[in-house]
């Protein structure tokens, strides 16, 4: 069985850092945690703590792409994953981390993205087919988002609160369980701290998605590498082709951090986040409206 393969490479994973990236693992292990019952060999409480454990090695896959992880997802906490990995279906104690499963999302290997299918860009009425594997389908009830806590303060160090007020769409009405993808990247598009999820949503009014929800970026500002940005994706469900699909996308970079109000540009997917092809959605004035606090000991 492909699960019990994974398994043993998992093991050497957690002494070695050559043998399998543990983001390529979390993909597979989201995979088997999303599939459907009656093609599962697993409970659906086995499922919730494989997809904990996905979520795990996402943590611990941002951790090794940062120069400065000693506050990140360790070696030592990814060892503790792996009796509950062998004993999977045996395993009925409380799970060690207090994270949550990731249901709406797939985790992708970085620049895996590119190479994905989407579908042609609803602003310029294109009727392309899409891709139904490019997100997995929505699960019902899946509604809470993924949002992590704000880290503790350094001396002299500073944190970053982001408050996504809202979005301005033209067909802001039509978009099923919207809910904006925040990460944050290098040049090279590779993650510098865990991606996040905001809950879905809290009202559609005219042309604008409302959310009014606190992003706590995960890693303090002056260790961020040179050049990178803070991505937001904007996502609702297609009930039709039954998946979540990206609409657009948006970032910030290191020097529009400042506190107070900002809004920006809003561009056409797929999502670049090497910044080298941006194109906008729109000629219309809709942008997604921010709201930036610092937080500095």
């Amino acid at each position: 069985h492909v699960f019990w393969r994974l398994i043993c490479v998992f093991v050497l994973r957690s002494h070695s850092t050559i043998f399998f990236p543990p983001s390529r693992l979390a993909r597979h292990l989201q995979k088997e945690a999303q599939s459907q019952h009656n093609n599962s060999e697993f409970t659906e409480d086995q499922k919730k703590t494989i997809a904990k454990i996905a979520t795990c090695l996402e943590l611990r896959s941002a951790a090794l792409q940062s120069a400065q992880s000693q506050d990140e997802f360790k070696l030592e906490d990814l060892k503790k994953l792996e009796p509950i990995l062998k004993n999977i279906l045996t395993y009925n104690k409380e799970f060690p981390f207090d994270v949550q499963p990731v249901p709406l999302r797939k985790i992708l290997a970085p620049g895996e993205e590119e190479h994905l299918e989407f579908e042609e860009d609803d602003e310029e009425g294109g009727a392309g087919a899409g891709s139904p594997d490019s997100f997995p389908a929505r699960v019902p009830g899946a509604n809470e988002g993924t949002l992590l806590p704000r880290l503790p303060s350094e001396p002299g160090m500073t944190l970053l609160t982001i408050n996504i007020e809202k979005i301005g769409l033209k067909d802001a009405g039509q978009c099923i369980d919207p809910y904006i993808t925040v990460s944050v990247k290098d040049l090279n598009g590779i993650d510098l701290t865990p991606v996040q999820d905001t809950p879905v949503a809290l009202r559609k009014e005219d042309t604008y998605v409302h959310f009014n929800v606190d992003i706590e970026i995960q890693k303090h500002i002056e260790k961020l590498t040179k050049g990178a940005a803070i991505f937001f994706e904007f996502k609702h469900y297609k009930p039709k082709k039954r998946f979540t699909s990206t609409k657009c996308f948006a970032f910030m970079e290191m020097d529009e951090i400042k506190p107070g109000a900002i809004v920006i540009e809003l561009y056409k997917k797929p999502t670049d986040f090497k910044r080298k092809k941006l194109q906008l959605l729109t000629k219309k004035p809709l942008y997604l409206h921010l709201h930036q606090t610092l937080h500095k000991e």
